[in-house]
């Protein structure tokens, strides 16, 4: 029974500072949430094509050598 009181207590005081560590955050603005994805929109597509870019060249080069 007392093991129950004292896990009652320890969720409490988790759930306590869980709460306390929520208020600390700080979250952005609508305008830098929005610069933010941009950039990482922008980004990844730059990069998908890259990635793509350098799979055919790979991809061309391979079947180069195996004909």
């Amino acid at each position: 029974m007392a093991d129950a009181v004292k896990e009652k207590k320890a969720k409490k005081s988790w759930f306590k500072g869980l709460k306390s560590e929520f208020k600390k955050i700080v979250w952005t603005d609508k305008k830098t949430l929005s610069k933010q994805t941009i950039a990482v929109l922008v980004i990844s597509v730059i990069m998908c094509a890259l990635i793509t870019l350098v799979d055919s060249v790979v991809l061309e080069f391979v079947n180069l050598i195996i004909k």
